[in-house]
């Protein structure tokens, strides 16, 4: 039996770099979460993202879930290919509706193609972190930024925190 203390969605965010700069992309007036504030691509895990495929082990069990995800939904809503994926924090909230949501924050490097948008989101932009500011980004996204613009500096991440400095 499922322990419902224990069910939650699985989310995996991507920040993409591309000449020292971050993609943010404007969320359609329509999303129910969020809607027409600046964002990173990303989606829900689902079951077919890695059980229709070939196991890694002999135990039955699948490696790179999240990189896999992240490659399908910034394809998805971008239409660009992603390399070079890393971990960068997690997060979690509650939905409205109450369900438990987990999200795996990650980056990576543009690899190729141009960005077309999906129906979900109207915008897009290439920014800076200075530039980023600007933007009414989601919450955490801003500090999401600028733990990755440090580790592109070659400074140590440490751990996300609410404002302008990273706790380290």
């Amino acid at each position: 039996m499922q322990d419902p203390e224990k069910a939650h969605y699985v989310v995996a965010t991507g920040i993409i770099v591309k000449d020292g700069k971050f993609l943010i992309a404007k969320r359609s007036e329509k999303e129910k979460r969020w809607p027409g504030r600046w964002t990173v691509p990303g989606g829900k895990l689902e079951k077919k993202d890695y059980v229709n495929r070939k196991t890694d082990t002999p135990g039955g069990q699948w490696y790179n879930v999240f990189e896999d995800l992240l490659r399908r939904e910034v394809m998805e809503e971008v239409g660009i290919e992603i390399k070079n994926i890393k971990y960068l924090t997690s997060l979690s909230f509650l939905r409205e509706d109450g369900i438990p949501t987990i999200v795996i924050s990650l980056f990576a490097d543009y690899d190729s193609g141009e960005i077309t948008l999906n129906d979900e989101l109207t915008e897009y932009c290439w920014v800076s972190l200075d530039e980023a500011r600007d933007y009414d980004l989601i919450d955490g996204i801003y500090e999401e930024l600028e733990m990755l613009d440090k580790h592109l500096k070659g400074e140590h991440i440490g751990e996300w925190k609410s404002g302008t400095k990273v706790k380290s």
